[in-house]
């Protein structure tokens, strides 16, 4: 390179590293007001601790434990050696796999959908972001029934909007009325967020309760986010519900959320997806496109080889699941203080632990979940994440997605430290 001179432009010269750096605040406000997400930091501590040599069971991630399907992962193996998946991509996905997630949603849900109006994203968490990003604006409102999952708040601010908080008890096991979310509806009401089966409570909104919102939102010109992705893992034969299969007229204005991290054990494969109106679609492909660009193509093959293979894995994940379900509500049962609704559904159990606030434990007063949490940690050496991480403080999500030995090891201390 020659020499860079007075008329070099600006923009062009080098840094000059003996200038002091900026004063101020360093991250950008919006950044900076991000929170952590919890269920990720309690996971973290808790292997933390494991790595130190301490006994700590984890009762804090939303991540099946069971190995991704053996045939899921053979595919993937030859993709590997696929030379055509060692290029780019089209942003919005595979198209042989939009196509299979299009299948997908009309052989389980019965709903029809064009491969066009499939995004295929870098996980769940993309999908959320991306779909909030698409249809909101700096000034609106999305009314969030909570308990909510964490990242859902922090993913509509990001788009510059409010969230609008609903709160619906174990009394009601945490399904809000149509009342409260009228109450909760403004001029500003932009969208709704529904998850169902819930996360964290493991809620299933029935068919009669998502038709009755579904007519609502239509009525008031509301989108409807429907996060789904833990349809396939519901119990005691309570029937898995699409919104749009119970209000078909949301189509024009409703965007379903899904992948395959919890159905087919393939959290780290990180594949989700989004369906939603073409031009949304559109709109969220252009973003990727900045963002991320293609989902790993590896990752892609084998969400297809998931959604066109058996589904025998996935069965005996979920007897499992239900297995450690009823084995986890017995324990929690057992704790004097504790109110625990039953989760017909996802893998977690959302007790009410207010009756517990207030005492003292081990010479230490608890008055909040978060205390609780930390206290349960400290000396029973379990993990679980406090409510206020979730919209609803006095409770604590425990996931029962962990070796039945764990389970019912964890449960034993938790029920020791609170009879003392």
């Amino acid at each position: 390179m020659g020499d860079v001179n007075e008329n070099t432009p600006p923009a062009t010269r080098p840094a000059d590293s003996s200038r002091p750096a900026p004063a101020g605040r360093r991250l950008s406000k919006r950044i900076g007001s991000i929170a952590e997400s919890a269920t990720l930091a309690v996971d973290a501590k808790a292997k933390a601790l494991k790595a130190q040599g301490r006994p700590v069971i984890g009762f804090g991630a939303g991540e099946p434990d069971f190995p991704t399907p053996e045939h899921v992962v053979s595919a993937a193996q030859s993709a590997a050696a696929d030379p055509r998946n060692h290029r780019y991509s089209p942003a919005a996905g595979l198209p042989e796999l939009r196509e299979a997630v299009a299948a997908a949603t009309l052989r389980t849900d019965r709903i029809e959908v064009d491969p066009s109006q499939v995004l295929v994203t870098n996980g769940g968490k993309q999908a959320v972001y991306e779909a909030f990003a698409s249809v909101l604006d700096p000034g609106d409102e999305v009314i969030l029934p909570s308990p909510y999952w964490t990242t859902y708040p922090e993913a509509i601010r990001l788009a510059g909007a409010r969230e609008v908080e609903v709160l619906a008890g174990a009394d009601q096991d945490y399904l809000p009325t149509l009342e409260q979310l009228e109450a909760a509806r403004t001029d500003s009401t932009r969208a709704i967020l529904l998850c169902s089966p819930s996360n964290p409570t493991g809620s299933v909104m029935s068919r009669e309760q998502l038709a009755e919102i579904g007519r609502w939102a239509l009525e008031h010109g509301i989108w409807v986010i429907s996060d789904e992705i833990y349809q396939h893992l519901t119990y005691d034969d309570v029937p898995f519900t699409s919104i749009l299969d119970a209000v078909p007229e949301l189509a024009d204005t409703t965007i379903l959320l899904n992948g395959v991290a919890k159905t087919f054990a393939m959290t780290g494969w990180r594949v989700g997806w989004m369906i939603a109106p073409k031009d949304i679609v559109k709109g969220a492909s252009n973003l990727q496109s900045h963002l991320t660009s293609n989902v790993n193509n590896i990752a892609q093959r084998a969400a297809l080889a998931a959604l066109d293979g058996p589904m025998d894995a996935v069965e005996e994940m979920r007897l499992a699941f239900d297995r450690r379900r009823r084995s986890i509500l017995e324990k929690l049962a057992a704790v004097d203080g504790f109110t625990v609704p039953t989760p017909e559904g996802a893998f977690y159990a959302f007790p009410d632990v207010s009756g517990v606030l207030g005492r003292s434990i081990r010479g230490t007063e608890v008055t909040t979940s978060t205390q609780l949490a930390e206290a349960i940690l400290t000396h029973a050496e379990i993990a679980a994440v406090p409510g206020e991480a979730f919209g609803a403080p006095g409770h604590l999500r425990f996931s029962y997605a962990l070796a039945d030995d764990d389970l019912a090891e964890g449960m034993d201390r938790l029920i020791a430290l609170l009879d003392e």
